[in-house]
Order: structure tokens, then C-alpha cells, then sequence
């Protein structure tokens, strides 16, 4: 007699593996889920790290052109250039100008252009934002103290070119281990056309340089910058005379450009081509303050730079930069959304455009 089981053996009811692949669903879009929001976080903070570094390395080459402002310009400069054709910023020796797609014109007393340390653009830059209205510009003015063209002697041979000779002895002092400057059409750092040269004749002008052949430097008239005036009653090198000393200066305007997209931050030194500082930029406003030394009387946080005062202050009584906003926008923001910005609201004093102590309480 047999002992075998009547019990048919089975697999899983379909009730059974229902219920097993809703479990497992469950589990899996668990898992998905986690991953996602993961994923999504490393987003966020890759896109905040990326932000944080375009926007500090920005802002800490803005503030610190701001800071130097008027080095070496001496104490409340204000040196008068050639009128009749106005001196302009912003502009290449590609004939092309990028303030809002113009030049902008030198700060005037009466009818003279002067260069200051600082020159304020309220509202020269492009418009980002329609209810933020247009953005600001800036420039500030220093000597190149990396460039030791003080150290010749500076002759006018005619109304449009200078020669360099090197005096010996060395009237100048160098830095520690340096031994001699470096030549003037020094392929590095030495003069090249675009460069603007303060000389310290009587009274002292600021040229362009246009061409370079060894130690000899043209300042032709007709010039991108409209520095090189001859016709010029004063404040061109027509009008100077005997021998003096030369040192090259950086105009350094700071502005937007929504030419392309995203809006940039662009730094132009002087008569050369732009440099991009940052991207995304959203917008861009400073307001100063200045201290009337007649009065006694501060006037702080001026969009307009005291422009607007009656009577009105100059570029040389600022005391103080104000970054009222440089805002930027993300790099990153796209389909996954995310977005983010920055937006830096600091002061920066002007300490080489006036030592008066007149700063608001």
C-alpha cells in the first residue's frame, strides 16, 4: 500500500503576487524618491558653491579697484584736460564703445573735462530691469605702480611725441632686489597704444599713447580717447614744454553688458578691450558720499555723486562708495529650477581722494 501524499504542490496565487509587486512598488518609488531628493540637493548646493565663487571673486576685484581710487594722483586731484573735443571713457582702439553702447564724457568745471580719482555713472549702464530703472557705472582712476615709467625722463620733442631716457644716476626709487626699470616698450608691462600717461609738466596732462618704437612714444591727435587734441588751448601736450616725469594710469570703468546673454560685469582698463569680471549679473548701483570742505557739511548717500546739489560737489569730495546692489543670478537655474542669488551691500572708503576727517556720524 502506497504512503504518497494527495497534496497537489503550487506557486503563488495571483491575490499573493498582487500583493508582493505593490509592496515592492512601494518600496522601489520609496527608494526612487530618496535618490531624487539627493540628487536635487547636491544640485542645490553645487549650484550655491558655483554662485558664491563667480560673486565673491567679483565683488572682491570691484572693491578693491574701489579702494585705490586717486593712488597716486595726489590729494584731491583734478587734473583738466583738453578741451574743444571732448575727452571720452569707455571706449577700444577698435573705435568701439561699450557704455551702454556709447562713450560717456569726462566730468566738466565750466566748460573744462577734468580726470578725477573717482567718476561716478549714475544711470549711464543699461536698463536689466524695467521697475529697477537703468544700472549704474563706475570708474576709478590710480597710478600703475607695477610699471616704473617715472623713472625717465620725459621730453616733449613735438606736439605729439615724447622721448624716454633713463637718467643715470637713478633718481627714482625701486623696490628691493629690482635693479633698473623696465624698458618703455616692454612686451609684458611697457607702454602700448590705449595706455594713458599722466606727465608732470606745468600744468600736468594725461595723452594716450597711439604708437610705440623703443623710447619714443607718439600721442598722435585724432586718438580714440580724444586726449591728443593739438588744437587743444591748453592741457594737451602742445602746450608743454621742457622735460618731466610720465606715469602710466588705469581708468577703470566698471559697467553691464546686455549685449549678450546673460548680463556681464565688465571691467575696462583705459583704452583697451573689455574684460568679463562675471555673468549673470542682475543689476548694478552705488551712491557716495561727499564732504563739503567750504561748509564744513557732509551729503551722504548721493545717487547722482553730488551732482545734483546746489551748488554741486565734485568727484573729489567723495569720501565714500557706497555698493548700494550688485545683484547676481545663478549659473545654474534651468529645468530643475533652483533658483538662487547674491547681493552685495557694503561701503568702501575712498582714502586717496581726500583726507578730511568728514564722514557723517
Amino acid at each position: 500500500m502506497s504512503n504518497c501524499s494527495s497534496k497537489r504542490a503550487s506557486g503563488f496565487s495571483l491575490l499573493e503576487m498582487a500583493i508582493a509587486m505593490a509592496l515592492g512598488t512601494i518600496v522601489l518609488g520609496a527608494a526612487v524618491q530618496l535618490y531624487s531628493q539627493g540628487v536635487a540637493a547636491t544640485w542645490t548646493v553645487t549650484q550655491r558653491a558655483e554662485l558664491q565663487q563667480d560673486f565673491r571673486a567679483a565683488s572682491n576685484m570691484l572693491t578693491r579697484d574701489l579702494s585705490m581710487a586717486g593712488a597716486g594722483l595726489s590729494n584731491g586731484a583734478a587734473i583738466a584736460l583738453p578741451a574743444g573735443t571732448t575727452p571720452v571713457y569707455g571706449c577700444d582702439q577698435a573705435a568701439k564703445c561699450y557704455i551702454n553702447g556709447a562713450s560717456a564724457a569726462y566730468p566738466k568745471q565750466g566748460t573744462t573735462p577734468y580726470l578725477y580719482g573717482l567718476i561716478p555713472g549714475w544711470k549711464y549702464g543699461p536698463t536689466l530691469n524695467a521697475s529697477q530703472g537703468a544700472t549704474d557705472v563706475v570708474t576709478v582712476v590710480y597710478s600703475d605702480s607695477t610699471f616704473y615709467l617715472n623713472c625717465y625722463t620725459a621730453t616733449v620733442t613735438s606736439s605729439t611725441v615724447v622721448t624716454f631716457t633713463l637718467p643715470s644716476p637713478l633718481t627714482c626709487t625701486l623696490p628691493s632686489g629690482v635693479t633698473a626699470p623696465q624698458n618703455v616698450n616692454d612686451s609684458v608691462v611697457g607702454l602700448a597704444p590705449g595706455d594713458l600717461v599722466l606727465f608732470s609738466f606745468t600744468p600736468n596732462v594725461v595723452a594716450e599713447v597711439t604708437a610705440v618704437s623703443g623710447n619714443v612714444v607718439t600721442f598722435a591727435s585724432g586718438d580714440v580717447l580724444n586726449m591728443n587734441s593739438t588744437t587743444a588751448a591748453s592741457g594737451n601736450l602742445a602746450h608743454a614744454a621742457g622735460a618731466g616725469t610720465g606715469t602710466r594710469i588705469l581708468v577703470i570703468t566698471y559697467y553691464l553688458d546686455n549685449t549678450i546673454s546673460p548680463p556681464r560685469l565688465m571691467r575696462q582698463v583705459s583704452g583697451h578691450t573689455p574684460m568679463p569680471v562675471a555673468e549673470n549679473l542682475a543689476y548694478l548701483q552705488f551712491s557716495y558720499d561727499l564732504f563739503d570742505d567750504a561748509t564744513n557739511t557732509p551729503s551722504p548717500d548721493r545717487a547722482d555723486g553730488g551732482a545734483g546739489l546746489t551748488p554741486p560737489l565734485l568727484p573729489n569730495q567723495i569720501t565714500k562708495i557706497n555698493i548700494k546692489h550688485m545683484a547676481m543670478d545663478s549659473t545654474l537655474k534651468g529645468a530643475r529650477g533652483g533658483y538662487q542669488g547674491l547681493d552685495l551691500e557694503t561701503s568702501v572708503s575712498a582714502r586717496n581722494l581726500t583726507y578730511s576727517n568728514g564722514y557723517p556720524q
